[in-house]
């Protein structure tokens, strides 16, 4: 089973656009330490020359390019066959409009995601008779191509535009899941959003030979910190890598093959080759991911037997 991680960043990208905060100042002025990273999304080979998208972010299409292992193999023909959505973020749902040139495709959703984008008429550009969707139930496996899916509800909340003033942050159910993928005794499971790390989240991962997770912020208040934000990372509905709950103590004892964060904010010095903060993931055996990241998993044991880092310029 191979995976390539299109896009390592959160909501925004690194350096964010309008962003010079003390780790965006380093991309902008070219540090060699720091790589520019699209918004997150993973592909997972789910069959022969047969490719998922997991989250469709606004970066798509940019990615695409970067990625041959997705890009057309004739005349409106594409590796690219299905999107899974991991919940209804901007920075996961945007980048379906790129994908309304008449190809066919799956959309996999939990009823409530998928609710989320037949909400908005702008996802109509998404022709009726070239795109199927179909709502998965959490907890039921289900097959794309050769690989079998699992949905798995995570504490989380609604996206940013859909917030009230009865906000609940840590719910679990349709509005923020966790994805089990396996094929060929390889199993990896994908969470790029999750508000606490609870016994069922450990429960889940437990086993797997590779987990995508969460790695948003390295400390809870370290957007205030930055003076960018006001929101801490668990008010985001994103549990912090340090702290008393962060997922690097969380996980300790968990037996997975190899742990990857994804979805690293603009301000998380974890982005900085070297740093304190790297230095702290990698050394409780944390990866940090990068664009172009190829993570290729094979063998009845799920052995690695590829780990290709590919790079954007910084």
């Amino acid at each position: 089973m191979r995976t390539v991680v299109l896009g390592s960043a959160a909501g925004g990208g690194y350096p964010q656009w309008n962003c010079r905060c003390s780790v965006c100042a380093l991309a902008w002025e070219g540090d060699p330490r720091v790589k520019r990273r699209t918004q997150s999304s993973i592909a997972v080979e789910t069959g022969q020359g047969l490719w998922t998208l997991f989250n469709a972010s606004p970066d798509l299409r940019s990615q695409i390019l970067a990625t041959p292992q997705i890009q057309p193999t004739g005349l409106r023909e594409t590796p690219i066959r299905s999107v899974a959505l991991t919940n209804g973020d901007v920075d996961h749902v945007d980048g379906l409009i790129t994908l309304r040139e008449r190809s066919p495709l799956t959309l996999y959703g939990t009823p409530e995601i998928l609710g989320i984008v037949d909400a908005n008429p702008v996802y109509g550009v998404l022709a009726r008779d070239m795109v199927a969707k179909s709502s998965v139930t959490l907890g039921a496996p289900f097959a794309i191509d050769e690989a079998t899916v699992e949905f798995f509800g995570v504490p989380g909340k609604v996206p940013l535009y859909l917030e009230t003033e009865s906000l609940v942050i840590g719910d679990v159910g349709g509005e923020t899941v966790g994805v089990d993928i396996r094929r060929g005794g390889s199993r990896l499971v994908y969470i790029p959003g999750c508000a606490v790390v609870n016994d069922d989240v450990l429960a889940r991962v437990d086993g797997a030979d590779a987990l995508l997770f969460d790695g948003t912020v390295f400390e809870d208040d370290e957007m205030r910190k930055a003076g960018v934000g006001v929101k801490t990372g668990r008010r985001m509905g994103h549990v912090p890598m340090s702290g008393d709950g962060g997922s690097l103590d969380a996980f300790k004892g968990v037996k997975v093959g190899r742990k990857i964060y994804i979805h690293i904010n603009n301000t998380n010095p974890v982005l900085i080759s070297g740093s304190p903060e790297r230095r702290a993931v990698e050394a409780a055996g944390w990866e940090v991911s990068e664009d172009g990241m190829e993570i290729a998993l094979g063998g009845s044991t799920g052995r690695r037997i590829e780990a290709d880092r590919g790079s954007t310029a910084a």
